[in-house]
């Protein structure tokens, strides 16, 4: 089965998505980070084929991101656009009459699926985190640059940047500049350079940390997955996390910076095909 792309109704406004499997039984909903560039594709397009045979996949462009539809009036703190976030979803599983789904989230991507399994829970059942920074408290000199890319963005600078995402660049150079071209190119659109800049200035970390009393409440199973050489959300956010949620468990990588998906692309899709396909097998019991 093939990907496809196209565009759905959610609130006032259309969101991009991607999309396979059409009229399997289980939903996975994959959500992606934040940096310079970031879209569905550019995070999902090496690994999202792989569940299409028995899974129905989608994986939105986040609003602020990408090919959804840019605000012409932004929220006004990184509260409102977190919550425009979860709306966002919300939205689109009701548009395409998707009563529960599990979640894959990077980054930014697992932040918002804390949240919506805070928000709602019995909308969610399994939920995939990757490099989640739900428990990051202080950003890291990495992190920084990614927030402050906007003030003086250059082809040269993303390259470095998008470099430190990885443990190791050896035999990654031309997908890495395409990379670059492709969310330079992205990036250089007034209205997604807007978005970025609106999300960042307005944004802090304290406005996405979960509150520990939350984590303790969520009972759904989780799989943590984290590249011990993460230098943009260190591998402390996953133990935080780990700490409180009561039903989870926690894969880490060595040799493996922010991108799990790429630098560990086979392990990361049996991984998570693995734990999706024991929810299927429970319910068969």
């Amino acid at each position: 089965m093939s990907i496809i792309t196209r565009k759905v109704k959610t609130g006032n406004y259309e969101t991009l998505i991607y999309e396979g499997g059409k009229g399997n039984h289980e939903t996975i909903i994959f959500l992606h980070g934040s940096g310079p560039g970031a879209s569905a594709t550019s995070n999902w397009r090496d690994v999202l084929p792989q569940y299409v045979d028995k899974f129905h996949v989608i994986a939105p462009d986040i609003i602020g991101f990408g090919d959804t539809d840019h605000p012409t009036q932004y929220p006004e703190n990184g509260v409102e656009w977190m919550n425009w976030r979860i709306q966002q979803v919300l939205d689109l599983m009701e548009a395409l009459e998707v009563k529960q789904a599990n979640l894959v989230g990077n980054s930014l991507g697992g932040v918002i699926s804390l949240f919506l399994v805070m928000d709602s829970p019995k909308r969610f059942n399994r939920v995939v985190l990757m490099g989640a920074g739900g428990g990051l408290t202080e950003p890291t000199p990495e992190l920084a640059k990614l927030a402050n890319f906007h003030k003086d963005p250059t082809p040269k600078a993303l390259k470095n940047l998008l470099s430190w995402f990885l443990y190791d660049m050896t035999g990654m150079e031309d997908k890495l500049d395409a990379i670059v071209e492709e969310r330079m190119a992205l990036f250089n659109r007034p209205d997604v350079r807007k978005s970025y800049e609106e999300n960042f200035t307005k944004s802090h970390l304290s406005d996405m940390l979960i509150p520990p009393s939350a984590l303790k409440r969520m009972t759904n199973e989780f799989l943590l997955i984290h590249g011990h050489q993460d230098w943009f959300v260190p591998l402390a956010s996953s133990l935080y996390v780990l700490d409180y949620l009561e039903n989870a468990e926690l894969h880490v990588f060595k040799r493996c910076g922010h991108w799990a998906q790429i630098e560990q692309k086979d392990q990361f899709i049996k991984l998570t095909k693995d734990f999706f396909e024991q929810a299927k097998e429970v319910s068969r019991v």
